[in-house]
């Protein structure tokens, strides 16, 4: 079929207004003088494993910020050293832009959309919601990580399943171990169908692809850092004061919510019980909604989750916002669509107290609320997504 002259300028029009969009951008966040504090942190433990010293005692920037992604993540930050930081900056911007699009046409397909010019339309605007302008802005690998999960998640193999299923989401799970309930929703939607009397085959071969990818990054960064990866599967991993204050503001995870509204640095048994809670009911929505055909929601569903339930969620690890307001429109749900993406492009975390002094640990009601804005968010489209699911009769249906 002969594209018409509409449809043929339509790509051309959308790529000048999406890199118009982007070149704005980075000349505010030039004028912001943007540490990339997060990148320089990636380089400096890239340097302590080139260099053979103790990645876990490290403490990289003026502001002494410690590791704390598993081994396998700093093995890949070894290239990062070679480059002067006056060109890594550009670079890594220009990768994190390049990403959004990607991030951006991935969510479309995920929510069923194939017009390719729309993600670069909806790249424009997305670069100035709030979780995407903190990620350029730290130079984080948020948007390497969700490429990399919904990568895996909307591939469609011949059969099903091929040598690459479940790659995506396993490396993902070893540079940073938050992804990892995505093979676990994979797996108890498996286990799940077979109770059922269903085919649950391709959700367990995927999740079993995704294990072993986990598997063999995790061994690899332990046969070449041996102490640090002891270091951390045994003790670090279990210190999540490592990444900062519970309380701080720009924590939207359900710890740092209760942390905020309990007036406490450490909220201890009580988060794990509410994020056992959280994490059962989110994981049986991402469950039933896969089982009935709707993998969107599903997918959806089990990113908000994990985002609450982590000990630390960064307000530049809810990027999730995007396929979220993305899901909320193309589902005929526009006033959830339209309120989300208020909350996210908003900055409301930012608008109370923080830094110096912890005055996190002492806010009052309405600070208090504007402080919850991704969490709450994330537990409204978790209750919303719940009641959007289609009947079902009682079928399972295996995925295509």
């Amino acid at each position: 079929m002969i594209a018409s002259p509409a449809a043929r300028h339509r790509m051309p029009v959308a790529v000048g207004v999406c890199l118009l969009s982007f070149t704005v951008f980075w000349a505010a966040q030039r004028a912001a003088h943007v540490s990339m504090i997060d990148l320089m942190v990636y380089r400096a433990e890239g340097a302590a494993v080139r260099a053979g010293g103790d990645l876990y005692a490290l403490r990289a920037t003026a502001a002494r910020l410690p590791t704390t992604y598993p081994p396998f993540a700093a093995l890949l930050f070894t290239p990062l050293p070679l480059l002067d930081t006056a060109l890594l900056r550009p670079l890594a911007t220009a990768g994190n832009l390049a990403l959004l699009v990607v991030f951006v046409r991935l969510s479309l397909k995920l929510v069923g959309h194939t017009r390719v010019e729309t993600a670069w339309w909806l790249s424009a605007p997305a670069v100035w919601c709030e979780p995407v302008w903190t990620t350029l802005r730290y130079g984080q690998i948020n948007l390497l990580l969700a490429v990399l999960v919904l990568w895996d998640l909307t591939r469609r193999p011949a059969d099903g399943y091929d040598r690459w299923t479940g790659v995506g989401l396993g490396l993902a799970a070893a540079v940073k171990l938050t992804p990892a309930l995505f093979p676990v929703y994979l797996l108890v939607t498996g286990l799940v169908a077979r109770l059922a009397g269903g085919h649950g085959g391709p959700w367990l071969r995927h999740a079993r692809g995704a294990a072993v990818t986990f598997a063999g990054a995790t061994l690899l960064a332990a046969a070449v850092l041996p102490y640090d990866s002891w270091r951390f599967w045994t003790d670090m991993v279990f210190r999540p004061s490592r990444a900062g204050h519970a309380e701080e503001t720009a924590n939207q995870a359900l710890r740092g919510l209760l942390a905020r509204f309990l007036h406490t640095p450490d909220p201890g048994v009580l988060w794990a019980a509410c994020a056992a809670v959280v994490a059962v009911l989110g994981l049986a929505v991402a469950v039933r909604a896969e089982l009935r055909g709707q993998r969107a929601w599903a997918v959806c569903s089990c990113a908000v989750t994990a985002l609450l339930i982590s000990p630390v969620s960064w307000t530049h690890h809810w990027v999730w916002c995007v396929p979220l307001v993305l899901l909320l429109w193309t589902r005929r749900r526009r006033a959830a669509a339209l309120g989300t993406l208020l909350v996210f492009c908003s900055y409301a975390p930012w608008w109370v107290p923080h830094g110096k002094g912890r005055p996190e640990l002492h806010l009052p009601c309405g600070a208090l609320a504007l402080s919850a804005a991704y969490g709450a968010t994330g537990a409204l489209f978790l209750a919303l997504a719940r009641t959007s699911l289609p009947r079902s009769g009682g079928e399972v249906r295996v995925r295509p």
